[in-house]
């Protein structure tokens, strides 16, 4: 559900999630750098086999979006494709049908993208973000993710914000994270 998404990225980064991430995409051919200053196939360890594959994934992922007529950049270094304006790429049939065929060439995103792509929240946001977390779980949201030491949310993540004690919840707690509280259709 779209209200769990947008309570989740605000829980997590006190914003929306920024999935266009920054990079070069450079690297010798066949190579994809990795934070560690090696890459992917110099290294082991399952997090950068993950992070290789996933980008591997997207290359596959744009080179379809090309070949059923979108002209898409190729991924950076963490797998990102920065396809310009969403608002009008919604409104465009060939980007539509495109992204419809290629969707399942596009893996989910690992972990440690999801890292890599996280703010960098300071002492005060993270302790928001634990107060937020305790503030949903203790008034009917008990499903609601705990924040990492950071304070982001990586991962999977899914609780279930569909039942009337989760939607209190958030009216609740939105205050916490500097949301307004939905006051419902005004009277007049």
């Amino acid at each position: 559900m779209r209200t769990d998404r947008v309570l989740l990225a605000a829980a997590a980064a006190a914003m929306a999630f920024a999935l266009t991430g920054c990079g070069d995409g450079g690297g010798e051919a066949g190579r994809i750098p990795t934070a560690g200053g090696t890459t992917a196939g110099q290294a082991s360890g399952s997090g950068k086999d993950e992070v290789a594959a996933y980008v591997e994934g997207r290359r596959a992922y744009v080179k379809c979006l090309r070949e059923n007529g979108i002209d898409a950049p190729d991924p950076d270094a963490n797998g990102q494709v920065d396809l310009g304006d969403g608002v009008a790429l919604k409104k465009n049939p060939t980007f539509l049908t495109a992204s419809e065929k290629c969707a399942s060439l596009s893996p989910p995103v690992p972990e440690e993208i999801e890292r890599r792509l996280a703010p960098k929240l300071t002492p005060e946001q993270i302790k928001t973000q634990f107060a937020f977390a305790d503030c949903m779980q203790k008034n009917g949201a008990p499903d609601f993710p705990d924040p990492s030491p950071d304070g982001n949310v990586y991962g999977d993540v899914q609780w279930d914000s569909t039942t009337a004690a989760a939607k209190q919840a958030a009216r609740t707690c939105a205050p916490i994270i500097g949301r307004p509280v939905d006051q419902g259709p005004g009277k007049g």
